[in-house]
């Protein structure tokens, strides 16, 4: 017991606790949800409607998120990792949504989540570009 008092006596020593900014920012680390872990590139809509990556799916979890209290606990953050875009770029070169799955497109699901005191955040990897 001796031993063991000792310990957390020298570790109070030895770290010193740091100073904080008490600015509100930070409180938490990040928090939010991707769809990856769970419906990877599942985008075959007509087959699987209620697992394939759509705005129907962002926007229900979207709801989840809300009504169940992840957003008032911290969790703010909703992401699209992978496999929203379409095959073919618009007449500028860019990147746009998969018309099909997002027929209203990554602005609209923006503006539902900020709606709903979320914000979206988006993916792409280089790797799955050059594979298509």
């Amino acid at each position: 017991m001796t031993q063991v008092l000792l310990c957390l006596l020298l570790s109070l020593v030895v770290f010193e606790v740091g100073d904080a900014l008490d600015n509100g920012l930070a409180l938490t680390p990040p928090m939010g949800w991707m769809h990856w872990e769970r419906f990877r590139c599942i985008t075959d809509c007509k087959t699987d409607p209620k697992n394939c990556l759509s705005e129907n799916l962002i926007m229900r979890q979207a709801d989840r998120m809300a009504a169940d209290g992840y957003r008032d606990a911290g969790y703010v953050y909703l992401s699209i990792d992978d496999c929203w875009m379409a095959k073919e770029r618009d007449s500028n070169g860019r990147l746009q949504a998969d018309p099909i799955r997002f027929p209203r497109g990554i602005k609209f699901l923006a503006d539902y989540l900020h709606n709903k005191g979320l914000k979206l955040g988006i993916y792409e990897d280089f790797l799955f570009l050059a594979s298509q």
